[in-house]
């Protein structure tokens, strides 16, 4: 008995020698110009780019797909630094293959570029879709083709990721979104809220600090209706308060459908048809803006013939995402595990 203790204590020991010495991804951090991002506003066209590259990248040849993540309002690519963990996880677990995973920085002065293309603020979609896809496949070992790239990303991130899905599905087969908010105009982004009476009170940057929702509209605008001739904030909205009653400005309300994924299926409906998979999920407790929104979206695509997957999981907008028993590791990048092509042949 005892010699078997100690050889089980010896395997033990060589297995967690194993578990400890698996090679870890490396994260990289570069800057690159962007020229789609130029502008008069104060908006740098210098933007950080962090790159997950898996365990083995610098020792082969092999070339490997890429997904490309995008973060939430108020957030940036320093995700990458604690995503990395799970993104090791879950190829040592082969929950996933090995891949390249990228994340560019495009929190703005106003938190977020709701990855839109502005004709005041910069040209976001182009840099993700265009600029950023073009420096992966010259500095990396990408396998560049569409059937090798996937998008997904959170909240404002999935947003994009569905907007940028729908509208160029030559550069990408796939996509995923991870609580997507903005799809449609509901409940905080709605005439029937309160966020656009209290915005009509602000004047000032720090005046609309205090108000989150206020700030998310002013992003909003600035993405999708910018207009040089409205200081402090140079956008217009389509629900304006004067003398405590409101107007609908239908001209602006247009460019916000022509931005916003629900209103946007019928346009795309042919890109939406290329896509190899889309998938959208959401938590029961993420709030009704959330819930919404993504039930309409999903029932649009279904109304409209547009084959995806749809999950309503228990959660919040936030929880059961970032970590090894969350969304990222067991359902997202599985997901592309099974529709992403890993091989160049």
């Amino acid at each position: 008995m005892k010699h078997l203790i100690v050889l089980f204590l010896l395997l033990l020991s060589a297995y967690s020698t194993g578990v400890a010495q698996v090679d870890k991804g490396t994260v990289i951090t570069d800057t690159i110009y962007s020229k789609n991002l130029e502008n008069s506003y104060g908006e740098d066209p210098n933007r950080a780019v962090s790159v997950y590259l898996p365990p083995g990248y610098s020792n082969s040849q092999q070339r490997y797909p890429v997904i490309y993540f995008l973060h939430g309002f108020t957030g940036d690519d320093k995700m990458l630094d604690f995503m990395s963990d799970i993104l090791d996880y879950s190829i040592t677990t082969n929950k996933i293959r090995p891949f390249i995973l990228v994340i560019s920085d495009q929190k703005t002065t106003y938190d977020g570029s709701f990855y839109s293309n502005s004709q005041l603020f910069g040209n976001w979609e182009d840099f993700t879709a265009f600029d950023l896809v073009k420096y992966m496949d010259k500095t990396y070992r990408t396998i560049a083709k569409p059937e090798s790239r996937g998008i997904t990303g959170h909240s404002m991130g999935g947003y994009g990721a569905l907007k940028i899905a729908m509208r160029h599905p030559e550069l990408f087969s796939s996509v995923y979104a991870l609580s997507p908010g903005a799809l449609a105009i509901v409940r905080e982004y709605g005439p029937n809220s309160t966020t656009y009476k209290d915005f009509a009170d602000v004047k000032t940057q720090e005046d609309l600090n205090k108000i989150y929702f206020g700030k998310v509209i002013v992003a909003f605008g600035k993405s999708w209706s910018p207009n040089p001739e409205n200081p402090p904030f140079y956008c217009d909205v389509p629900f304006e308060y004067t003398d405590g009653k409101m107007t609908i400005n239908q001209d602006v309300l247009k460019l916000w459908y022509e931005n916003m994924p629900l209103y946007m299926v019928d346009a795309y409906l042919d890109n939406l048809n290329k896509l190899k998979a889309i998938k959208l999920d959401w938590g029961r407790n993420a709030g009704d803006r959330f819930t919404i929104q993504c039930k309409m979206f999903s029932q649009k695509l279904e109304n409209v013939g547009v084959k995806h997957f749809a999950e309503e999981y228990i959660g919040t907008h936030v929880n059961n995402i970032y970590t090894k028993d969350g969304r990222i590791p067991n359902q997202m990048l599985p997901f592309f595990n099974s529709y992403l092509i890993f091989s160049d042949n």
